[in-house]
């Protein structure tokens, strides 16, 4: 053999070893296995809590239950920032390169033209909070498999409500501020039942602005940033006052009794200052602020923000002093959305990403998520583990008791950030309330029809 054939050879030799020993270590992609092969499949995630929760279940379930699967799951972590416009992207382009991606409630129907269904997967949805099963269904059909579940809880100060619900003074300037804001004399009552009137006179009552006397400066905190999830919030108290996105045929409803009353809710807070000016550029961090600083006496916040509130070294001025309710309203009403994985159609191992995904639709599985630190879905989970975080038992029976899916279809994020941006207009006063009714409600007509 001569050296120059012997150069020419030896890349093609290298080329092959490699190929046999990836062989003989794992595949991606789908065909023939000899026994003992190890199949990988990518799974998107994004970073924080959840990644890291989940991390801990993949380890374990790699390290075991995958060994006799003849399954290895790798995770994908993305930006928080970007991980769906990414994910929008590569099913767009019909991509293979991860076999499961990261969805939501509010983007589910808008991937789903990228994604299978996975209602014959064997997943128990008896094991799920209603609301979060019927917020990953398209058509009817299951398109993800619920993982964390988000909703609201009305958060306030203990110390303020139980002085206002003993203290015959405070009690007797609260009815009188009722009547003024309300146009109803009121005894104050609980959170746990307070109507969306209840809320505001509250609001009044604890604000300098209305009562020099106040122990806070502002009753609530509303979150009024131009954000697509600030509307989740003003729906509690449109789905809490009887109202929804859309009617009982499916068209958009902004419109009538219970949305205006929404509207006036949130424009007579900020306007009369019962919330910080400021609020028009909060969203959730800054709400938590306004709690932690001991400026607000309760606010509309998410479920999540719970561990830091009642944590001493993170909120050492009222972490002994708060407490949750429900969303005020008649119904009370919380928005629940579920984080959630979905099989990609173009996937080339769909038959080892289904293995996982059953394993992960398990409450075992789940249990072992939420002692990672993960919000599970799933009711008896979270009951299960109230030793590891105490909110678990309130989130199971709030979202129980008070979730709710709202519409769910192709557009569904896009109107977050349509009717977020259009109605926080009048929110803040830079625009009418009638007009921007009007003008959300053929927003989110066009996009229904889409």
């Amino acid at each position: 053999m001569t050296t120059e054939h012997s150069r020419r050879l030896w890349p093609r030799l290298l080329v092959a070893l490699l190929v046999l020993i990836a062989g003989y270590g794992g595949s991606h992609g789908n065909g023939a296995y000899a026994a003992g092969d190890v199949i990988d499949i990518r799974m998107v995630l994004w970073p924080g809590p959840e990644g890291d929760a989940m991390q801990v279940v993949v380890d374990e379930y790699n390290a075991n239950q995958g060994v006799e699967d003849g399954v290895e799951v790798e995770m994908v972590l993305l930006s928080r920032d970007d991980t769906f416009a990414r994910e929008a992207t590569e099913i767009s382009a019909e991509s293979s390169d991860v076999d499961i991606y990261f969805t939501a409630s509010y983007n589910v129907a808008q991937f789903a033209v990228g994604l299978e269904s996975i209602a014959d997967l064997g997943v128990d949805e008896s094991n799920y909070f209603a609301a979060a099963v019927e917020g990953l269904k398209v058509d009817g059909e299951l398109y993800g498999l619920p993982l964390d579940v988000s909703n609201h809880f009305l958060y306030y100060r203990t110390d303020l409500i139980d002085e206002l619900l003993s203290n015959g003074e405070w009690a007797a300037t609260y009815r009188e501020i009722a009547g003024r804001v309300i146009g109803e004399e009121r005894d104050p009552v609980h959170p746990d039942d307070w109507d969306t009137d209840d809320y505001l006179a509250a609001a009044a009552f604890f604000s300098e602005a209305e009562n020099p006397d106040s122990p806070t400066r502002y009753g609530t905190a509303l979150q009024l940033r131009n954000s697509p999830f600030n509307i989740t919030i003003w729906n509690d108290l449109l789905w809490g006052l009887g109202g929804s996105w859309t009617d009982a045929d499916g068209n958009a409803s902004l419109s009538g009794p219970a949305a205006e009353r929404a509207m006036e809710l949130y424009h007579t807070i900020y306007t009369s200052e019962y919330t910080s000016p400021d609020s028009a550029q909060w969203e959730y961090p800054e709400t938590n602020g306004a709690l932690q600083t001991g400026s607000v006496a309760f606010a509309i916040q998410w479920s999540a923000a719970f561990a830091e509130l009642t944590d001493p070294e993170a909120s050492p001025e009222i972490a002994e002093h708060i407490a949750v309710a429900p969303v005020p309203g008649d119904p009370h009403s919380t928005h629940v959305h579920a984080l959630a994985i979905s099989l990609n159609t173009h996937s080339e191992n769909k038959d080892a990403a289904r293995t996982w995904m059953a394993y992960l639709g398990t409450p075992e599985a789940m249990d072992k998520y939420a002692k990672a630190g993960g919000i599970p879905s799933m009711p008896d989970v979270l009951a299960a583990n109230t030793d590891v975080n105490p909110v678990f038992g309130e989130i199971a029976g709030h979202v129980a008791d008070y979730g709710y899916s709202f519409p769910i279809f192709t557009g569904t994020f896009p109107a977050m950030s349509a009717l977020t941006e259009t109605l926080g207009a009048a929110w803040v006063d830079t625009a009418d309330s009638a007009d921007a009714l009007e003008t959300a409600n053929a927003e989110l007509q066009e996009l229904l029809d889409r």
